[in-house]
C-alpha cells in the first residue's frame, strides 16, 4: 500500500489537497478489504470506486484547468493520460468484484496508487516546473 508523503507536495495548495484526498479514498478502499469483521462488501465496494471515480474526474478537470491557465503546452498530451485512467476505472469488471472481490481489488488499488503516484512524481512535476519558467 502506497501511503501519501511530502515528496508528493507540488506547490499548489488546491492541487495538493485534491491529490492528498484520492490517497484518502484509496486508503478507506484498502481498509474495508482488508476489514475481515464485514462479509459483504459489495455495496460499500461500489459506492468507494464511485467515489474514487467522481473525484477523480472532479480533480483531473481542475488540473486541466490549471494547466490551462498558466499555458502549459503539454496540456493534450497530460490530458490523454487523464482519459486513459479514467477508462480504466469505468471498465473495472463488476463480476469479479461480486466473485473474488479482495484480490481484484487489490489489483485495482495497486494501479491506482502506482499510477497516482508516477503520474503526480513525474508528469504532474513537469508542469510545475513548466509554471516556473513560463509554460
Amino acid at each position: 500500500m502506497i501511503t501519501w508523503r511530502d515528496d508528493y507536495l507540488l506547490g499548489i495548495e488546491h492541487i495538493d489537497k485534491q491529490h492528498q484526498q484520492l490517497f484518502s479514498i484509496a486508503t478507506d478502499i484498502h481498509e474495508l478489504i482488508k476489514n475481515e469483521l464485514i462479509t459483504d462488501k459489495y455495496d460499500q465496494i461500489l459506492k468507494l470506486l464511485g467515489q474514487l471515480k467522481e473525484y477523480t474526474i472532479f480533480h483531473f478537470a481542475s488540473e486541466e484547468e490549471y494547466m490551462m491557465s498558466i499555458g502549459y503546452r503539454k496540456l493534450l498530451s497530460h490530458k490523454v493520460e487523464h482519459s486513459d485512467f479514467i477508462d480504466k476505472i469505468n471498465n473495472v469488471d463488476l463480476n469479479k468484484i461480486d466473485t473474488d472481490h479482495e484480490q481484484y481489488l487489490l489489483e485495482i488499488l495497486d494501479f491506482v496508487l502506482n499510477w497516482i503516484s508516477d503520474h503526480i512524481l513525474q508528469t504532474d512535476r513537469a508542469y510545475v516546473g513548466a509554471e516556473k519558467n513560463n509554460g
